[in-house]
């Protein structure tokens, strides 16, 4: 029997065959890659328009594909000549973006945690607060334990072993909901069995953040014509400043568990060095991000996810910037009250990772591994010709 969301397209005693209907936005993004099927002037702006062009019609599977391509670099917006306030209405990006928080929602583990998307500027407030609210009680519960003079360490705030009590299983569990989630979405229509030549493009594709160079590599559009690489650069320092980080944690893991050399660390010492730097790229990125974020034409996005991009990214940066401020200030009083509010942050991150926007991410590059092994397959036309 189909699903309440599915119509039966074709019946026979021994099979029902049915498609899923579209939602209003997912018929919306359907109606506008028509008339661009029908144009094809940005055919080679991005990903999206030739992954469309092997398609005559969009279902579900197609629409969310398509919408996770984009990476709303505005090209396509600034060049086309049936934008808005013609009376086609075409605006790629902003269609592509309201599909893509529908894709997040679809696709969650578990499903009732998917609402929380659409409630994302609260879900942020209240997992930030949670986690303030949570480190602040330990603070207090073990304040006569608490070294505040100067030379103190974190572990003598948080014991290490209650640190990974609490942040291993919820890091754990955000990453199994967000690995569902995209098998899921990989599920939709999967593309068939992966060669290496494809994942080594998407990995190129992902690493290098090709499709914000723009239409012509020039980067991405501004509120006017004019092309700036700002909003790439500015997508990189944060990308791989947070790598930095998370390198660092996991270089200091490796060093407590495996070589039992255990924490403060020098200023010199590799764990520093790489938090040091990840901490400076990612404050530095989210503070441009957040800036362009502000700068950004209203018709490039969706304006109903503002709250959740600019609450992730106040959150990444937070989480940067109480980082260093820690590394400097570690030897003195300010020590504790510092950690309180990083760790707070860090939890608030682990908290919102499956059901916010670091979900946008894993969805891409599935998405940019699904094309790039359909772009090696004979595309549906050529199949019905035949």
């Amino acid at each position: 029997m189909p699903r309440p969301d599915e119509r039966i397209v074709a019946s026979t005693p021994e099979r029902v065959i049915a498609i899923r209907a579209l939602s209003a936005p997912e018929a919306e993004v359907a109606r506008v890659l028509q008339i661009c099927n029908a144009c094809r002037y940005c055919e080679g702006f991005c990903a999206v328009f030739p992954a469309m062009t092997r398609r005559l019609e969009f279902g579900h599977d197609d629409v969310h594909l398509l919408a996770n391509l984009c990476h709303n670099c505005g090209a396509c917006l600034h060049a086309c000549q049936y934008a808005p306030p013609h009376e086609f209405g075409v605006n790629v990006p902003q269609s592509l973006a309201r599909v893509r928080l529908d894709t997040y929602v679809a696709h969650a583990w578990p499903q009732a945690l998917g609402a929380l998307y659409r409630r994302n500027g609260l879900t942020l407030s209240l997992a930030l607060a949670a986690g303030l609210a949570l480190f602040l009680a330990l603070a207090l519960a073990l304040a006569g334990s608490l070294q505040l003079g100067a030379g103190a360490n974190f572990y003598a705030v948080f014991p290490h072993g209650l640190l990974v009590s609490l942040f291993v299983p919820v890091f754990l569990f955000a990453l199994l909901a967000l690995a569902v989630g995209v098998r899921r979405f990989w599920r939709g229509a999967p593309p068939g069995p992966v060669p290496g030549a494809a994942a080594a493009e998407a990995t190129r594709d992902v690493l290098s953040l090709k499709y914000l160079g723009g239409g012509h590599g020039d980067g991405c559009n501004n509120a006017d014509d004019a092309f700036s690489l700002a909003r790439r650069r500015a997508h990189h320092a944060t990308f791989y400043g947070f790598l930095l980080c998370f390198a660092a944690t996991s270089v200091a893991t490796l060093y407590h568990y495996l070589f039992g050399w255990e924490a403060p660390y020098a200023y010199t010492s590799l764990p520093k060095l790489l938090g040091v730097a990840g901490g400076v790229a990612l404050v530095l990125g989210t503070v441009e991000l957040f800036r362009l974020n502000l700068a950004r034409h209203p018709l490039q996005g969706d304006a109903a996810q503002k709250p959740m991009d600019r609450g992730f990214i106040a959150l990444l940066g937070l989480t940067g910037l109480t980082g260093l401020l820690l590394t400097a200030l570690r030897a003195t009083t300010a020590m504790t009250p510092l950690l309180v509010l990083h760790l707070g942050a860090v939890m608030a991150l682990f908290l919102t990772l499956p059901y916010g926007k670091f979900a946008h991410g894993f969805y891409r590059t599935a998405a940019l591994l699904k094309w790039a092994v359909e772009k090696r397959q004979p595309s549906r036309l050529q199949l019905g010709d035949e």
